[in-house]
């Protein structure tokens, strides 16, 4: 490789064909043009005429440099010139890269993985071999790939199908991986590391150190891994923490929750203090809004571990208890009532009352103390409540005991079981462990507890199963028995300290919670015994069909179990009911990675050395193309192009101005002669706008005075221009930015409006120009960013939207229909996802005023720039939810049709000509 300071050659033996250049320069100057063609039919001129001695013309220098240059660009190509070289990898041997490839490294994956090539490309040149070990365990269903060092050609097709796994690394096993490959020892290794500690870093570190050099690449703090770990009920709310592995300063990052269509329904920032490894912060949830979130998600970072699916453990179930609001002048400690809406109150939605006023409620559990005895009838009636799927759950004491009610789970004795009783024992007895078949399972029982009375049950052959809970000498102390889709459960002592200081424990609040969650199968049919998996995460956090081979989910996950490639994280169980296993509290605390002094380290970064290649064969296609035409023209070959060409912008410009300034059809003709003082008249069109807007098709945006929402505007149309360049035959200019007191907006198909808040106004110049451009065909896209676009007048639903609308003659509209032109224009599309998904698209209705039917106005809520809106790379700036690039992908085909509708109308839903083509085609 030839250095020239920031500039190199990667093969500079090809820049020795710049010596054929003197060769080159001789034969053009040799070679004259062919000759140029001339029509000339009056041959009889020529009679007589003595022919002259006719010698070649020589190339014009300017063709001739032309040409010149077009073999320096191919020269300069073959050589491969590169910018901001990097140096030469040490060693001679083969380059051995050890990606870490766990949850932890979904940030920055796409510039870890740009750094690979970048490696691969430099061991090419040296024409060296290339191995690649990932350090997480690989899935179940991965595809079989070759081991060992292999050609960077071969290496680079693996590298890009390379991708994050949703369970931690195993560098331990990575270290056995490596032995495996018997790699000769001069190899130079590479370690893309995630910047994290685990058990086999060290065993990982002393097998790399043998090689004969090692470099270990660390995450800038940009790309630092956050583990979002599983809330907490905070009251009312739910309390989010979030760990990140070394307190490197403050640092702020948003947690966003959503519910199961992807629509962000609450949003907090949470901040890390300087010296603090720990960011917690309070999410507002009523129980309506807390209900309806099924994920919580660290934003901007994307992978499994800053996603955190919730299930009916995360929610506020809408709980009952039979009886009247304790009061405080009755002795509230002895109530019933009392305790039980004191171990409930923070976690449910808590209703007390009688029973027509509890059942006709969306109860999901009945609490049912002794002291509310139900009557008959009340019994028939929550036992039809039960069969419809109600969880009920009676209390004993002495009006149970007394006998003569059968709305228990299993057969009782009359009266109770007390110290100094007639059944009695000689000191209170305290619980056993839970059996396996109970929903307390797994729920830690105090020692301290202690029963005095209680009511027994009778000895039956189904007594076992239907016992959920035993004393230390083996009577029930919880029974149940489940009657069509419910549960019917009793607990055989009082919910007060009458019989027992139960109530005074968190043992109490621990089993009313999981009996709360049983009121949708979570607890019962969930965490006490194994479950299939349902949806499982990807590396990204993007959740999806479970891998093939994905085994069941243990009923002991939620102590000890870390996600692996058998049971990766997600929902398990079915459609009815699902337990959500999290990477966040079942690996360990990320912590940084410790690395021996003499390991020479580095930081990852997007930047590095540029291939100018590409540009070098692309200068050569330009300038080989610009000769084409150059070699045409002087052969004469191109006259009439030639005239066309010089005619075409004056007669754009013509029209252009014709149409400027005639009357418009729809107005009245003393209008056309004077415009109305409410309705000014258009701005005075430049010579620059007119060619700009006319030469080229190009997409417009209304400047709204905020930068920040303009910056996106222009670059969402950049990147939507860009597709249309790649996949259609449009070829757009760059978005033009529209002051409406200043600019024509009739030269644009299409123009894309965002509504801000701030943005003053519209003047009756602007409010005018706006208008015209509606009554003479053009299309208005205005975005109101707000995902709000559900009611039913989109216009008067938003109060920013109406105000700057005021002033302008707005059409009726209605919800755009599934079948419309908007769908098919190109792509078919069954929805119209932007950075949001869920806000409606609204159109006129009618079939529009003018274009043949063609809408007009267009009201969309779910910011489409903000997903179009592109970096160099072709990279997204903002993130889009909860779909990702896949949504991505998704609204730019919907950039796509509106601009295909703009230009096109509605040729895509007419069928008049249908009868006479299949004809045809029958023929």
């Amino acid at each position: 490789m030839l250095s020239l300071g920031a500039f190199a050659f990667a093969a500079p033996g090809m820049l020795a064909l710049l010596l054929v250049l003197p060769v080159i320069y001789w034969l053009l100057r040799l070679i004259p043009p062919l000759p140029r063609l001339v029509r000339f039919p009056a041959i009889r001129l020529l009679i007589g005429l003595e022919p002259s001695e006719q010698t070649p013309m020589k190339m014009p220098w300017w063709l001739l440099l032309l040409r010149l240059l077009l073999a320096t660009a191919l020269i300069l190509a073959v050589a491969r010139p590169l910018l901001n070289p990097q140096t030469e990898l040490p060693g001679k041997g083969p380059l051995l890269l050890v990606v870490d490839d766990g949850w932890s490294s979904a940030p920055g994956w796409t510039t870890r993985i740009a750094h690979a090539e970048r490696l691969i490309q430099r061991a090419e040149r040296a024409g060296r071999l290339v191995a690649l070990v990932g350090t997480a365990p690989a899935p179940l269903d991965a595809p079989a790939v070759r081991k060992g060092a292999l050609r960077p050609d071969e290496m680079r097709t693996i590298l890009r199908a390379f991708r994050p796994k949703p369970w931690p690394t195993d560098r331990a096993v990575a270290a056995n991986e490596i032995d495996q490959l018997r790699l000769d020892p001069s190899a130079y290794v590479v370690w893309l590391s995630d910047g994290l500690d685990d058990d086999g870093s060290a065993k990982l570190t002393e097998r790399l150190q043998k090689f004969d050099g090692l470099q270990v690449v660390l995450p800038d703090a940009s790309s630092t891994p956050l583990l979002l770990m599983p809330p907490a009920a905070e009251g009312r709310d739910l309390k989010v923490t979030a760990l990140r592995p070394i307190a490197d300063g403050p640092r702020k990052t948003a947690i966003q929750a959503s519910d199961d269509q992807g629509r962000v329904v609450a949003r907090i920032e949470l901040d890390f203090a300087a010296s603090a490894t720990k960011g917690e912060g309070v999410l507002p949830a009523p129980p309506e809004l807390r209900n309806r979130m099924s994920r919580l998600d660290i934003e901007a970072q994307g992978g499994a571990g800053s996603a955190v699916l919730l299930d009916e453990r995360n929610r506020r179930r809408p709980v009952a208890i039979l009886g009247e609001r304790a009061s405080a002048t009755g002795q509230p400690l002895l109530q019933e009532v009392y305790f039980l809406e004191r171990a409930l109150d923070p976690y449910v939605s808590l209703t007390i009352g009688d029973r027509e006023t509890v059942l006709t409620r969306s109860t999901a559990v009945l609490l049912i103390p002794d002291g509310a005895s139900p009557s008959a009838t009340d019994r028939d009636e929550i036992a039809k409540w039960i069969e419809r799927g109600g969880i009920a759950v009676r209390f004993a004491g002495p009006n149970l005991a007394a006998g003569g009610d059968t709305l228990v789970p299993t057969p009782l004795r009359l009266g109770d079981r007390a110290l100094g009783g007639v059944m009695s024992w000689g000191q209170p007895s305290a619980l056993a462990e839970f059996p396996t078949n109970s929903p307390f399972l797994g729920i830690p029982v105090p020692k301290d507890v202690r029963i005095q009375q209680q009511v027994l049950a009778e000895p039956t052959p189904d007594l076992a199963d239907k016992t959920w809970a035993r004393l230390a000498d083996g009577t029930p102390l919880v029974t149940a028995e489940k009657r069509g889709q419910g549960y019917l459960v009793l607990i055989h002592t009082t919910a007060n300290t009458g019989w027992s200081n139960m109530a005074l424990s968190g043992l109490f609040v621990d089993m009313l919670q999981r009996l709360v969650t049983l009121s949708r199968g979570v607890a019962g049919d969930g965490i006490n015994k194994a479950l299939k998996p349902w949806r499982t995460l990807d590396g990204f956090g993007r959740l999806g069909a479970p891998p093939s081979g994905a085994q069941m989910l243990p009923a002991d996950a939620e102590q000890t179990f870390k996600p692996r490639p058998p049971t990766p994280p997600g929902f398990y169980g079915d459609e009815n009911a699902q337990v959500a296993f999290n990477i966040g509290g079942h690996v360990a605390t990320p912590k940084p990675l410790v690395l021996p002094g003499s390991v020479a380290t580095d930081r990852l970064s997007e930047g590095g050395e540029t291939d100018l290649a590409r540009w070098c064969l692309l200068a050569a296609a330009i300038l080989l193309l610009l000769d084409l035409l150059l070699s045409l023209w002087l052969r004469g070959l191109m006259p009439r192009a030639v005239r066309i060409g010089r005619a075409a912008p004056a007669a754009l410009l013509l029209g252009f101005a014709a149409f400027a300034t005639a009357p418009d059809t729809h107005a009245q003709p003393q209008r056309a002669a004077a415009p109305a003082p409410d309705k000014p008249g258009p701005a005075p069109l430049s010579e620059e706008q007119a060619l700009k807007g006319s030469l080229d098709v190009r997409l417009a945006y209304i400047v709204t005075g905020d930068k920040d929402v303009d910056d996106i505007s222009k670059a969402g149309l950049e990147g939507l221009s860009e597709i249309l360049r790649n996949r259609t035959s449009v070829e757009p200019g760059d978005p033009v930015g529209l002051d409406l007191e200043k600019d024509e907006p009739r030269l644009y198909p299409l123009i894309y409006w965002p509504i801000t808040s701030t943005q003053p106004n519209l003047t009756p110049r602007a409010s005018a120009a706006l208008d015209r451009y509606l009554r003479t065909g053009g299309i208005l896209f205005v975005d109101t960013r707000d995902q709000q676009m559900s009611f039913d007048r989109p216009v008067g639903g938003n109060p920013d939207l109406k105000r700057l609308l005021s002033g302008i003659e707005t059409p009726p509209l209605i919800v755009m229909p599934h079948d419309h032109v908007l769908t098919k224009s190109f792509y078919l599309l069954s929805d119209m996802p932007g950075r949001w998904v869920g806000g409606k698209l609204w159109i006129e209705s009618g079939g529009g005023r003018v274009n043949d039917g063609v809408t007009t106005l267009i009201i969309g809520a779910n910011d489409y720039a903000g997903a179009w809106a592109t970096d160099q790379r072709g990279r997204g700036l903002n993130p889009v939810t909860p779909g990702g690039e896949t949504q991505r992908e998704m609204s730019f085909r919907v950039g796509v049709n509106l601009v295909m509708h703009a230009l096109t109308g509605n040729y895509k839903d007419d069928q008049v000509h249908i009868q006479d083509i299949m004809q045809r085609l029958r023929r």
